[in-house]
């Protein structure tokens, strides 16, 4: 049975303060009343956050938590006091911050990037020194590769993220095509993983193509609003293009390199118009 994680448990008996669930390696924890099913069943299955109670005992919920041990999310300061501050994580007892985890002093209702981790005494907390938990073996993603993504913080080159709770990669400033902000959890892409010094690069777009159908419709849409005309060509400053259509150049070529093939469009010096 793993602490601070979603559990497969089996409904061993049902008793008066609630139902006692066993795991696979016959550790039982309790189901308080209060969430026990009205159709619950000994020998039902049941998917269950198992945490500490305010007696340090092991207990079940079937409340959905915002994080899991070994994960990163973005929590509000609930409260503080004199020994650190306390995050709403969804569930009734909040989630302790040490101040020694923090770099930073919290206060409360701030929004702070944390990660789950089980302490020395084996009671769960947050850190926000994400340093501390991130994955520091080579990783292993292929270039195109799906991922997730938590915008972490932003740097010159653009921002730093969490690829899949585990290793940390840069989004570049120049592949940012719509608006990010830190603490935004989204479904990313792997861009490069470079051999020289392990880092990763990600993108938000699905690489090659995969922008190529959505961004043509876009385009169609702004000719159709505008008689058909666009001043924007192929020559055009990746400026100009990142302005209109919030794409890269590359992205936007590829788009009406495509309407051209299938001949809904012409090209001159003048931009792009629908063909009539």
């Amino acid at each position: 049975m793993e602490l601070g994680r979603v559990n497969q448990l089996i409904v061993k008996r049902i008793v008066e303060q609630g139902a006692y669930l066993e795991s696979a390696a016959t550790d039982t924890v309790l189901l308080p009343k209060a969430e026990v099913p009205p159709e619950l069943q000994p020998g039902d299955a049941l998917d269950a956050f198992v945490y500490l109670d305010s007696d340090d005992f092991p207990v079940a919920t079937l409340k959905k938590t915002r994080i899991q041990r070994g994960e990163f999310a973005q929590l509000r300061v609930a409260d503080t006091n004199s020994v650190g501050a306390f995050l709403d994580w969804g569930l009734p007892k909040q989630l302790f911050l040490p101040f020694a985890e923090q770099p930073q002093r919290v206060e409360t209702g701030q929004q702070v990037i944390v990660c789950l981790y089980q302490d020395n005494s084996g009671r769960l907390a947050a850190s926000a020194r994400l340093e501390r938990h991130l994955n520091k073996s080579p990783a292993h993603y292929r270039a195109g590769e799906e991922v997730g993504l938590l915008i972490w913080r932003r740097t010159e080159l653009g921002y730093l993220v969490i690829i899949n709770h585990q290793h940390v990669g840069l989004l570049h400033q120049q592949d940012l095509f719509k608006p990010v902000r830190a603490g935004l959890s989204v479904t990313g892409y792997i861009k490069q993983l470079r051999e020289e010094d392990g880092k990763i690069d990600v993108m938000l777009d699905p690489p090659g193509y995969g922008r190529v159908e959505p961004l043509a419709l876009q385009i169609l849409e702004y000719l159709k609003r505008r008689d058909g005309q666009c001043s924007l060509s192929d020559k055009s400053s990746p400026e100009e293009i990142k302005a209109l259509f919030g794409v890269s150049k590359k992205a936007f070529k590829m788009a009406i390199g495509n309407l051209l093939k299938q001949g809904v469009i012409q090209m001159d010096d003048q931009g792009i118009r629908l063909r009539s």
